[in-house]
């Protein structure tokens, strides 16, 4: 019943496509409801356009389509986060890679909502390139996603949003109640660039040092102009070293941190990179995220950090311990996934987006509430991220599969104008 429905809603709104993009014309900082309260809502690995010459693959997208409107009819967000992965970019041509983003923006643009975005691995390949992302979505109103960072190859999407409050009138005279930090752990191919050997040449996949720097410099410079630490929330696509020491070392607990659990062990940041800086699949961890952990263990005021890029994990933990064979102790921050949002992408877990909740009361204490609302109108996953959570009981996440409905993948042909 709730997929006949959707669908009836889907194409409700099928209009959108005819909306000729326009600029961005953000008019209005972020700021908290009249009731004090400001909800995010997170979609994650969409992966738009995947064999978008197969039957399976544009069914795919409508079918990630549902499943976000089914998610935003049912919350109350203040803003929508794309949490990496928007696009399978390997499935992508030069021509029209980033057309997907129009696709993706729709249910946003058309109820009004703002979006801000990190970019993951797949949005970065040889056809497909993250700044063009960027300029995309720069087309659409509301996007609030912008590049801070300058360099060539530090990524795009490293920037920060304040969330001021309610009765704030001009930013300029307020101080933020919240701060949300944006982090591009890049991954993926370099854009257009083979090596002599005519291969693709790839990308590291980690938050590069310049913009730990920039974050770290940043976030004093706030704290110094406002006299005071700014609660924040961070969101980055692929997952520091701690998510793979808390699962491996330290055990997930299905009532403790509730949440699918499947991907064992998870890919983490500066997975297949050596040591020395080199990528070799031999090697299994090259260490080159230690400088992102130390900055934000030891970032005043940093709630939680928000990743994807590991469809089948769903699980917060709070990171308070230094935990076997790492370098960087917790301090008591909450490493979270969300849920995988799309039917593109590996994995058939139940498609949903994680809710973020904070009030202006819990922010006192540092304090959010979270939970996963799924495309069948469930919840599931409800905690609050306050000094109990990890010895606080919750109820276990049913581990839920669901199957697109319209796709035909018996046939699967390859990429055509490639060999």
């Amino acid at each position: 019943m709730w997929y006949a429905v959707a669908v009836m809603a889907l194409f409700g709104a099928m209009n959108l496509a005819a909306v000729v993009p326009r600029r961005s014309s953000v008019t209005a900082p972020l700021a908290f409801t009249a009731n004090g309260t400001f909800q995010i809502s997170i979609f994650e690995d969409l992966h738009f356009g995947e064999n978008a010459w197969d039957q399976w693959g544009p069914q795919q997208d409508i079918n990630s389509l549902i499943a976000m409107n089914s998610v935003l009819d049912a919350e109350s967000q203040q803003l929508v986060v794309l949490n990496g992965d928007l696009i399978t970019g390997e499935n992508a041509y030069l021509e029209n890679s980033t057309s997907y983003v129009d696709k993706i923006v729709g249910p946003l643009v058309s109820r009004g909502l703002t979006w801000a975005s990190t970019y993951g691995n797949h949005d970065s390949q040889f056809n497909l390139s993250s700044k063009d992302i960027l300029a995309r979505e720069h087309l659409w109103p509301n996007s609030r996603t912008v590049q801070m960072v300058p360099g060539e190859n530090v990524g795009v999407s490293n920037y920060y949003l304040p969330v001021y409050g309610n009765n704030c009138t001009n930013s300029d005279r307020c101080f933020p109640e919240l701060l949300l930090w944006f982090f591009d752990s890049r991954g993926g191919f370099l854009f257009q660039t083979l090596n002599e050997s005519g291969d693709q040449v790839g990308q590291p996949d980690w938050v590069d040092a310049s913009v730990v720097d920039w974050f770290t410099e940043t976030n004093a410079q706030l704290m110094a102009t406002h006299g005071k630490v700014i609660p924040s929330l961070a969101f980055v696509h692929i997952p520091t070293n701690a998510s793979q020491a808390l699962q491996t070392e330290a055990g997930v607990d299905p009532n403790y941190q509730p949440g699918i659990n499947d991907d064992y062990v998870l890919a983490q940041e500066a997975q297949g990179w050596c040591s020395d800086g080199s990528s070799d699949p031999t090697c299994v961890y090259g260490g080159q995220d230690v400088p992102f952990m130390k900055a934000v263990t030891s970032t005043p005021g940093l709630i939680a950090v928000f990743s994807g890029h590991d469809h089948g994990d769903t699980w917060c933990y709070k990171w308070d311990s230094l935990l076997p064979g790492m370098t960087v102790g917790g301090n008591g921050i909450n490493i979270c996934f969300g849920q995988h949002s799309g039917y593109g992408g590996y994995g058939n877990w139940v498609r949903g987006s994680r809710q973020v909740l904070v009030t202006q009361s819990m922010l006192h204490n540092f304090e959010a509430e979270t939970w996963i609302r799924l495309e069948t109108g469930d919840i599931v996953g409800s905690v609050a991220l306050n000094a109990t959570y990890n010895s606080t009981r919750y109820p276990a996440t049913p581990n839920t599969q669901t199957y697109c409905p319209t796709c035909n993948y018996t046939i699967v042909t390859p990429m055509p104008g490639t060999k």
